[in-house]
């Protein structure tokens, strides 16, 4: 069936005339903040504490908006005779927002999350020189980011969360086990010292007297062939032979 000519024309008007009898609301913005949504891109927070200066982030930006400066120390061992190692210490985290398309290609390429979204949106400013803003001002950012949205009923714990707990747990059992070890070695010392003069290991275990060779396995005396074998007072040396002469 052909459409009717016009018909569209009605339908435009239809909805026209349905919103002109609605009553108008206007939000007075900035006194009534708007209500985003709660994965909103304002802006980019920084966690500074978990930055590593591997500059995934600022290879990976396709407007190279941000700019990382950092410098290494030198960390002493953790014990002794152990190696000394290097760690690279952040200086600038900067980024240009005036360059920025709010892509997220570096907040999904970090490895240690240090850079979050934010619904943080009024940072406009009189000069474009500006919006380069460094890591003091996307620190304070940090702290407006929202709190991640609940896992469904059945979802898996997180990896990062699971790994934090398991260490938890093993901290916390190694600290309940030092008193019972330290406890243990205290009785066994006790035992040790109280057994002393009781269980003498060296009276009964000791061979000089009753498996002593010197006297009852002795070659000397007791398999000694000078007296049971003939011949040897004859073949001795020199009492022998002033015998016969």
């Amino acid at each position: 069936m052909a459409p009717i000519p016009g018909s569209g024309l009605a339908k435009g008007l239809a909805v026209t005339l349905r919103t002109m009898t609605r009553k108008s609301v206007t939000a007075q913005y900035p006194d009534t903040q708007p209500e985003l949504p709660p994965r909103s891109r304002g802006v980019i927070g920084l966690f500074e504490e978990n930055c590593t200066v591997c500059m995934l982030c600022a290879r990976e930006c396709p407007d190279w908006c941000i700019y990382i400066d950092s410098h290494k120390e030198t960390v002493p061992p953790a014990a002794p005779g152990g190696r000394e190692r290097s760690r690279n210490v952040l200086d600038r985290f900067a980024i240009d927002f005036s360059l920025c398309m709010y892509c997220g290609i570096c907040i999904e390429v970090c490895p240690f999350d240090a850079l979050f979204w934010s619904p943080e949106f009024e940072y406009a400013e009189t000069d474009i020189r500006d919006l380069t803003h460094e890591r003091d001002k996307l620190r304070e950012w940090m702290w407006t980011v929202p709190a991640p949205a609940a896992l469904d009923a059945g979802a898996e714990e997180p990896k990062e969360v699971a790994a934090a707990r398991k260490t938890a747990d093993k901290l916390a059992a190694a600290q309940a086990a030092e008193p019972e070890q330290a406890a243990g070695t205290e009785q066994a010392a006790g035992t040790e010292q109280a057994g002393g003069p009781g269980q003498p290991g060296t009276p009964r275990q000791s061979g000089t007297p009753g498996q002593s060779g010197t006297s009852g396995q002795s070659g000397t005396s007791g398999q000694s062939g000078t007296p049971g074998q003939s011949g040897t007072p004859g073949q001795s040396g020199t009492p022998g032979q002033e015998g016969r002469a």
